[in-house]
């Protein structure tokens, strides 16, 4: 196991668990974290004897976005500087898969780290919510066009303009997650089919992923998305204060939609 105090990595075989592990704050990203992401990340697509990676949260929550406490105070970086090689994205583009194991609320920023894994397993406690908007920021790392692409237009802009959650269900009915899965073993089941990967042929499995990746076409889209955001000048009083009044929202919503 390689830790830091906000993630750590364990290596089973071929296959790189990564935990944010900031449970008491949900895991939410402040500059230490956004930083141990890039590098744990990059470390596992960098290690050879990794052929896939599994990206999950300390419980209670997956990620509950940008540390918007951190944000309102100014010690959060928004200068790109945890993102030096400016790819637009919380790390940087992988030679391996990762499999978003998601065991808990996903908000926001952590929502973009979610629907950046090629692929979700959900917990039965997973959520997901859009609160860019609602807190009165805009999206920077492609979640405008990802979700799209995962659930459609009609389905994203009615998470994205209300803000309101969706439990895992509705997650999967909605195609947005693949499976569902008692929490205990929504860890283990990611691992069991990163470890399926590792049986494929190396080369095999890294061209045909990169023909998906070829065919998604995404570079101008996310030239616009990052360019609008970049534009955008967000209000850091009211962020702080944004906070807890979305996570209740969180608490009521989970669990109500079918």
């Amino acid at each position: 196991m390689t830790a830091n105090p906000v993630l750590t990595t364990t290596i089973d075989g071929e296959v790189a668990t990564i935990t944010m592990n900031r449970p008491d704050a949900r895991n939410a990203l402040n500059t230490e974290l956004l930083i141990a992401l890039r590098e744990g990340v990059a470390a596992a697509d960098q290690n050879p004897d990794v052929a896939a990676i599994v990206l999950t949260g300390a419980d209670p929550a997956f990620c509950a976005g940008l540390d918007l406490k951190a944000l309102a105070e100014g010690s959060q970086q928004t200068d790109g500087s945890t993102d030096p090689d400016r790819t637009g994205r919380p790390f940087g583009p992988t030679e391996k898969p990762v499999i978003g194991a998601i065991n808990g609320p996903a908000v926001t920023g952590g929502f973009e780290i979610a629907i950046l894994c090629d692929f979700m397993i959900a917990s039965e406690r997973a959520s997901f919510a859009d609160t860019h908007a609602r807190v009165g920021i805009l999206p920077g790392w492609g979640l405008s066009v990802r979700l799209p692409q995962a659930i459609g237009f009609a389905r994203a802009k009615q998470m994205s303009l209300t803000g309101n959650f969706i439990d895992a269900s509705t997650a999967l009915s909605w195609g947005l997650v693949n499976e569902v899965v008692p929490h205990a073993d929504v860890v283990t089941r990611a691992q069991q089919l990163a470890a399926d990967i590792a049986t494929v042929p190396e080369a095999a499995r890294s061209r045909y992923r990169s023909l998906y990746e070829q065919h998604a076409d995404l570079d101008a889209a996310l030239r616009v998305e990052k360019e609008v955001n970049s534009s955008f000048a967000f209000d850091r009083d009211a962020l702080a204060a944004s906070r807890e009044a979305i996570q209740e929202r969180g608490r009521d919503q989970s669990g109500s939609q079918s």
